[in-house]
C-alpha cells in the first residue's frame, strides 16, 4: 500500500491561522519520466535495455496509455538509409537540417540525431513497427520539404501511430510501470538540483508527489497556446517548458514557431477541424496547391522546390495569397493531388484520404482546402549534449527540448528527435544511476506543501472567469501578435494584453480536482508563462530568420545568428540574453558545402 500523508506547514495567514491542509500519495521512483509520447517511451526503454531495474522507472502521461500527442504526427520519420537514394548519408541529412534552421540549430545535437537515425530506424523495424516497404521488401522513403534526398522513412501517412504502437508493445514486453491521467504541475528542486515533481490525478482527484533522484521531461510542445493549431486542445500546452523553467532551467528559442503551410480550413470543413494537419505527405507525394484563380503560385514564390520549399517559405506564401485576395471564399487555397491514381492515393495516404471522405470530399477527384497552422515550436529548454538542463537530475527531451532545429524544423525531424534523445537520454541516465547505489528519499513535505496548497485552493474556486474562455482569448493574441508575420507594434501590445489576461486569470471560476475547468486552469498558468517568453523572445529578435518573421525587420542580420535565452533572475523576474551558436565538424561542413539539393522536377 502507498503511504498518504498529511501537509499542514504552510505559511500562516495574515491573522495567523494556518493555510488549509492536504492530504496526497506519495510514490518513490529513481527515475521520473513525464510524458508517454515516443520521446518518453523510447526513454524508459533504454533505461531497461541498459540495465536499470525496471521497478526503478515510471512513466507517467495525463491521458490514457497509448494515447500520446506522437500519434499525431503522419507524415515520417528520417534517417539516411539510403534505400531509394544510395547517395545520400547522415552528413547530407545535417546539412539539410542546418540549412533548414538557418544555422541557428546546435551542431552536436543535429549530429546526434542525423547521425544515429539510420541504426535507430533498423531497431524499429527489428521491434515490428510496419513500415511502408518497397517491392523489394526494404523500407520505402518518400520526399519532404527541403530534403536533399528521399530520407523520410513512413508507415503510410500514420507513422506516428504505427511508432508509438510499436515502442508501447516493446515497453510492456520490458514490463515498465506506467501511470496514465496524472497531470503533473511542478518539479520539485532544491539548489539546483531536482528532487521530484507534484501531480494531481485526474481520474480521483488526489494528490500525487513524487519522490525521484531523475526527472526526464518528454512533455511536448507549445503550439497549442496558438488559435489555429494542428494539436488537440488539451496537448502541447506548454507544460514541458514551463515546468523546467519554474524549476530553474533555461529555455531557448522561443520565438520560433513552425507554421505548418496546410492545415484543414475551419470554415469549410467545420470549426472542430478547424487547424488539423494535412501532412506533409500530400506534397511530398506529388501534392500541388493552387489559389483561388486556378494559378499554381508556388512558382512565383520558389520556381525550383515549388511545393517541396521549405515550410516557413510555403506557409508564407500561402499567408500571401490569401491576403491579397486570392484564397478561397473560406480562407485558404486549393491542396490538389487528384492527378495522381486513386489506388496510389489510397495506399499512400490512407489516413488523409478516409478523413477526407468523410467529410464528403473525394481527394482523388478534387482539391481540398487548407491554410497555415501552428504545429510546432522549435523552441524549448536549453540542454547539454545528452539531454540535461541546468538543474541537476532534470533532463528534457522531445519537443520539450531546444537545440536540434533551430530557426525551422526539417519535416520528418521530429519523431527522429524523440527516438534519437529518447535513446541517447535514456544511456546518460542509466550510467548516472550505475555509478550511485540509490539515496534515501528526500523530505519533500515543505518543497511541496506550498504547492499542494495552492493546488487546494485552486479548485472549487468561485472567481469570475471561465479557465477556458482566458485560454482561448490568449490563443487569439499569440495568434494575432506572434503568428506568421509580426512587428514592434503588435508585439508591444501582445505583452500589454498579457497582463490584462494574468488579471483574469487570478479570478478563475474553477470546478473539483477532476473537472475539465481544473485541467484548464494549470494548463493557463502553463501557457501565460510560456506566452510571455514566446513575444519577449520575438521582440528582443530585430531581424527575419526561418519562422521568424519581423515586417519591421524583414532582412537576416549576421549579427543575430545567435540564440535566445530565458530564465528566472534571482528575484523571479523574467530575464533574457543570448548566446553563441556551434560549429558543425568537418564531415559536416564538407556536406555542407557540397550544396546537395532536391530536384523537385523529378516528381512531375
Amino acid at each position: 500500500m502507498v503511504p498518504k500523508f498529511h501537509v499542514n506547514n504552510s505559511p500562516p495567514t495574515d491573522a495567523g491561522t494556518p493555510a488549509p491542509s492536504v492530504d496526497y500519495e506519495t510514490v518513490s521512483q529513481r527515475v521520473l519520466v513525464i510524458g508517454a509520447g515516443a520521446a518518453g517511451a523510447r526513454t524508459a526503454i533504454e533505461l531497461v535495455e541498459r540495465g536499470v531495474d525496471p521497478d526503478d522507472v515510471l512513466v507517467i502521461g495525463k491521458r490514457g496509455h497509448g494515447d500520446a500527442h506522437t500519434t499525431w504526427a503522419r507524415g515520417g520519420i528520417n534517417g539516411a538509409l539510403g534505400t531509394l537514394d544510395p547517395e545520400d548519408d547522415w552528413t547530407i541529412h545535417a546539412a539539410d537540417t542546418l540549412n533548414e534552421g538557418h544555422h541557428l540549430n546546435d551542431p552536436a545535437k543535429v549530429e546526434t540525431v542525423t547521425r544515429r537515425m539510420p541504426a535507430l530506424l533498423r531497431e524499429l523495424d527489428e521491434w515490428g513497427m510496419e513500415f511502408s516497404r518497397t517491392e523489394s521488401g526494404d523500407i520505402d522513403q518518400r520526399y519532404f520539404g527541403a530534403q536533399s534526398f528521399r530520407r523520410t522513412a513512413f508507415a503510410g501517412d500514420y507513422t506516428g501511430e504505427a511508432l508509438l504502437d510499436t515502442l508501447v508493445d516493446r515497453a510492456q514486453s520490458l514490463s515498465i510501470p506506467y501511470r496514465e491521467n496524472v497531470f503533473v504541475s511542478r518539479i520539485l528542486s532544491d539548489e539546483g538540483r531536482v528532487l521530484g515533481a507534484v501531480g494531481t490525478d485526474l481520474d480521483t482527484g488526489e494528490f500525487v508527489v513524487f519522490d525521484a533522484e531523475v526527472v526526464v521531461l518528454a512533455a511536448g510542445g507549445y503550439t497549442g497556446l496558438y488559435r489555429r493549431h494542428s494539436s488537440r486542445d488539451d496537448e502541447n500546452t506548454a507544460d514541458g517548458p514551463a515546468l523546467a523553467y519554474q524549476a530553474g532551467a533555461t529555455l531557448m528559442d522561443m520565438e520560433f514557431v513552425q507554421f505548418h503551410p496546410t492545415g484543414m480550413v475551419g470554415r469549410r470543413y467545420g470549426e472542430s477541424w478547424d487547424g488539423r494537419l494535412v501532412t506533409e505527405a500530400v506534397r511530398g507525394e506529388g501534392g500541388r496547391l493552387y489559389n483561388a484563380d486556378g494559378e499554381r503560385f508556388m512558382e512565383r514564390y520558389s520556381p525550383d522546390r515549388m511545393e517541396l520549399d521549405a515550410r516557413d517559405v510555403v506557409a508564407r506564401a500561402i499567408a500571401a495569397e490569401i491576403h491579397d485576395g486570392r484564397g478561397t471564399d473560406s480562407g485558404g487555397v486549393y491542396l490538389d493531388i487528384s492527378h495522381r491514381d486513386r489506388d496510389f492515393i489510397e495506399a499512400r495516404l490512407p489516413r488523409m484520404y478516409e478523413r477526407f471522405a468523410d467529410l464528403g470530399v473525394d481527394m482523388a477527384e478534387e482539391p481540398v482546402e487548407v491554410a497555415p497552422t501552428a504545429h510546432y515550436g522549435m523552441g524549448g529548454v536549453r540542454v547539454d549534449d545528452v539531454g540535461e538542463t541546468d538543474v541537476d537530475g532534470l533532463y528534457a527531451i522531445g519537443e520539450t527540448m531546444a537545440g536540434v532545429h533551430g530557426a525551422n524544423r526539417l519535416g520528418g525531424n521530429s519523431l527522429a528527435e524523440t527516438i534519437a534523445y529518447g535513446a541517447v537520454a535514456g544511456r546518460a541516465v542509466a550510467d548516472r544511476l550505475a555509478e550511485r547505489d540509490g539515496r534515501g528519499g528526500n523530505d519533500l513535505t515543505e518543497d511541496a506543501a506550498f504547492h499542494l496548497n495552492d493546488l487546494a485552493a485552486l479548485a472549487n474556486s468561485e472567481g469570475t472567469h471561465d479557465p477556458a474562455a482566458v485560454f482561448d482569448d490568449l490563443r487569439a493574441l499569440l495568434w494575432d501578435r506572434t503568428g506568421i508575420l509580426r512587428d514592434e507594434g503588435g508585439l508591444a501590445d501582445g505583452l500589454a494584453r498579457l497582463d490584462e489576461l494574468r488579471e483574469r486569470a487570478s479570478d478563475l471560476a474553477v470546478g473539483d480536482r477532476t473537472s475539465e475547468s481544473y485541467e484548464f486552469a494549470l494548463n493557463l498558468g502553463f501557457a501565460l508563462l510560456t506566452a510571455d517568453a514566446v513575444l519577449r523572445s520575438a521582440r528582443q529578435r530585430t531581424e527575419s530568420r526561418g519562422a521568424h518573421f519581423r515586417t519591421d525587420y524583414p532582412d537576416t542580420s549576421s549579427e543575430w545568428r545567435r540564440n535566445v535565452l530565458v530564465r528566472s533572475d534571482s528575484v523571479g523576474a523574467m530575464e533574457l540574453s543570448t548566446g553563441s551558436v556551434g560549429t558543425p565538424s568537418e564531415a559536416v561542413q564538407a556536406a555542407l558545402d557540397g550544396g546537395f539539393e532536391l530536384d523537385y522536377h523529378q516528381l512531375e
